[in-house]
């Protein structure tokens, strides 16, 4: 016969194995997520997953941690406190995940928008068609036909994941600033 501490034990160990597993997701996918991607990912019932946000944001408050887990249009991600984004930004920088070409790319596109992909591959030449599909898949730009071409404007996605201001101006001075940095 199962003692009633010992259900209670069983059911605290499933509890912090639920939230390891939510926080581990999260982490580990670097972007928002849906609770339906939420749901499929870690087999777990809404209203836990739920419930294990609502921990996961006050856990990272009450520790005062540099961590926060931000919520936006019934999104969830794991992100670094905007007074600390300089230094993830300079690590994520540093070994940069975009080749030399493709950060002219998105350079020309993110100072010229809204710009014609045809004047960008006239500038960039043919390689350039790939390197707007994967900002295309890495959603940092918005594509809208525009005659036989794209017309070429970033997203909102493009100032969260370079934590940049849609305010700010894209100045040349600006760029070799944050190149400098």
């Amino acid at each position: 016969m199962v003692s009633s501490k010992t259900f209670e034990e069983i059911e605290d160990a499933s509890e912090k194995e639920n939230i390891k597993k939510i926080e581990a997701i999260l982490f580990v996918s670097g972007k928002f997520l849906s609770m339906q991607e939420l749901i499929a990912i870690s087999d777990l019932n809404p209203l836990i997953i739920k419930e294990i946000l609502d921990k996961l944001q006050e856990k990272y408050e009450k520790n005062e941690s540099a961590i926060e887990i931000v919520q936006k249009n019934n999104l969830w991600k794991m992100d670094v406190h905007q007074e600390y984004a300089n230094i993830a930004t300079k690590l994520a920088t540093g070994a940069s995940e975009f080749t030399k070409a493709e950060q002219e790319t998105l350079a020309i596109i993110a100072y010229k928008q809204p710009i014609k992909q045809s004047v960008i591959i006239k500038i960039r030449g043919n390689k350039a068609y790939d390197h707007i599909k994967r900002f295309d898949e890495l959603n940092l730009i918005k594509k809208k036909k525009f005659g036989h071409t794209n017309e070429l404007s970033l997203s909102d996605e493009f100032y969260e994941y370079f934590n940049v201001s849609e305010s700010a101006p894209l100045s040349q001075e600006s760029l070799k600033e944050e190149k400098e940095e």
